[in-house]
């Protein structure tokens, strides 16, 4: 009976080692899933920034690109503009002499 009582309660303790062991194995586990959980919200904030940029730097585009064909066609009215000067001025130029 005595040797029956020594095997199981050997048997009960490596039956708590092992309880003890897979118990600090959950909890490391538990400790990376943290931290993998941070940072893939840290990186899921990243993200969402970069499109804010990606939104502000589109529309910043659109703006140069209108200004851009704005100052164009206030180019083209300053052209046209002086075609009329240069050749009203040769007209009277011409009427002169």
């Amino acid at each position: 009976m005595e040797v029956k009582n020594s095997r199981l309660e050997s048997i009960v303790e490596q039956m708590a080692e092992a309880v003890i062991a897979t118990s600090e194995t959950v909890d490391r586990l538990a400790e990376q899933i943290d931290a993998l959980t941070a940072r893939l919200n840290q990186q899921a904030q990243q993200v969402q920034q970069q499109g804010y940029q990606i939104v502000a730097l589109s529309n910043a585009v659109q703006t140069l690109a209108e200004n851009q064909d704005q100052s164009l066609e206030r180019l083209n009215y300053i052209a046209d503009t002086l075609r009329i000067l240069m050749s009203q001025q040769t007209e009277n130029h011409h009427s002169k002499s």
